[in-house]
C-alpha cells in the first residue's frame, strides 16, 4: 500500500461523463460565459482605475471584488474547458492542490471583501462626518491587503496539511479539485485529525465574518429608518452589497451541504451545477449588480457607450 501511495502523481476527475454527447455545446456555452465574466470584470476594473472620480473606498473595494472574481475563475474555467473536449479527465497532483487553493481562497476572499464593504458602509452612513478620516487611503490599502492575504494564508495552511497526507486513491468524486475531497482520500483517517481541526477553525473564522456583516446591516437598517437621506443612501449603495452577500452565502451553503451530505439522488448535471455554483454566479453577478445599481458606475458606462455610438 505504501508503494501504491508513492506513485499517485495524477488524479482522475469524475462527473463529466454524462456531458460527453453534448461536449461541444457545453464547451461553446462555457467559453462564451467565461468571456463574458472576463469582459464585465475587466471593464469595471478599467473604468474604476481610469476615472479619478471613482478613486473612493467603495469603488476601490469593488475593483478588488472584480479582481478576485478574475482570480477565482482563472483557477477553474481554463482547466474545465480543456476537460470538456478531452476524453480523459485528469489533473496532476500539484495542479490539483493549486486549483483547490485558488478556488477556495477566492471564496474566502469574497467573504473578507464583503466584510470590509459592510464596515465601509457602516462608517459612511453612521459616521459620515469622520468617514474620510476613518477610511483613509492607508486604511483602505491595509483592509484590501487583509482581505487578500488572510484567506490565502488560511487556505494555504489547509492545502499544506493536505499535501502531507498519504493518499490511497487517485479518484476524486468531482470534476474539479476540492481540498476536503482530497483529505477524504487519505489512507489513515487518524492522520486527518489536524486537517479537520484547521478546517473547522476556518469555518468559524468566516462564520464570524458573516456575523459581523449581518450585525452591521442590522445596525444600518435601524439607523436609516428615521432618515430619508440615509434610506436613499442605503438603497443605492447597500442593496447591491446585500444581493451579493445573499447570493454568495446561498451558493457556498449549497456547496458545503452537497459536499458533506451528498446522497447522489440528483441528476449528475444538476449536481455538477450545485458544486460549481459559487464559481458561476458570483463572478458575473457582482459586477453586473454594481454596474447597474451604483449611479457613478452606471453613468460612466453609459457615457462610454454614448461616445462609441457618436
Amino acid at each position: 500500500m505504501m508503494d501504491n501511495v508513492s506513485v499517485i502523481t495524477i488524479f482522475f476527475l469524475s462527473g463529466l461523463n454524462e456531458t460527453k454527447n453534448y461536449r461541444f455545446i457545453f464547451f461553446s456555452l462555457t467559453l462564451l460565459y467565461y468571456c463574458l465574466i472576463l469582459l464585465v470584470n475587466v471593464s469595471l476594473i478599467v473604468i474604476i482605475i481610469l476615472d479619478k472620480n471613482l478613486h473612493e473606498p467603495m469603488y476601490i473595494l469593488l475593483c478588488t471584488f472584480c479582481m478576485n472574481g478574475l482570480y477565482g475563475t482563472t483557477g477553474f474555467y481554463p482547466k474545465f474547458l480543456c476537460d470538456l473536449l478531452s476524453p480523459v479527465h485528469v489533473i496532476s497532483y500539484s495542479g490539483c492542490l493549486v486549483q483547490a487553493l485558488v478556488t477556495y481562497s477566492f471564496a474566502c476572499c469574497d467573504m473578507s471583501i464583503l466584510a470590509v464593504m459592510a464596515y465601509d458602509r457602516y462608517v459612511a452612513i453612521c459616521q459620515p462626518l469622520v468617514y474620510h478620516s476613518v477610511m483613509s487611503k492607508q486604511k483602505i490599502i491595509n483592509l484590501v491587503c487583509f482581505s487578500w492575504i488572510t484567506p490565502l494564508c488560511i487556505m494555504g495552511i489547509n492545502v499544506f496539511l493536505t499535501s502531507r497526507l498519504k493518499l490511497c486513491s487517485p479518484y476524486i468524486a468531482r470534476f474539479f479539485c476540492v481540498n476536503w475531497i482530497i483529505v477524504k482520500l487519505a489512507c489513515y483517517p487518524a492522520e486527518t485529525t489536524v486537517n479537520g481541526i484547521v478546517a473547522y477553525i476556518t469555518i468559524i473564522i468566516y462564520f464570524f465574518h458573516g456575523v459581523f456583516i449581518v450585525w452591521s446591516y442590522m445596525y444600518l437598517i435601524k439607523t436609516c429608518v428615521n432618515s430619508k437621506e440615509n434610506r436613499a443612501k442605503f438603497m443605492q449603495t447597500c442593496v447591491p452589497h446585500l444581493i451579493s452577500l445573499v447570493t454568495f452565502i446561498f451558493t457556498v451553503l449549497f456547496d458545503v451541504m452537497n459536499m458533506r451530505y451528498n446522497s447522489n439522488k440528483f441528476p449528475q448535471i444538476l449536481q455538477n451545477f450545485v458544486e460549481v455554483e459559487f464559481l458561476v454566479i458570483a463572478p458575473i453577478m457582482n459586477p453586473l449588480i454594481y454596474g447597474f445599481k451604483l449611479t457613478k458606475i452606471r453613468n460612466r458606462i453609459l457615457g462610454v457607450i454614448t461616445f462609441k455610438i457618436k
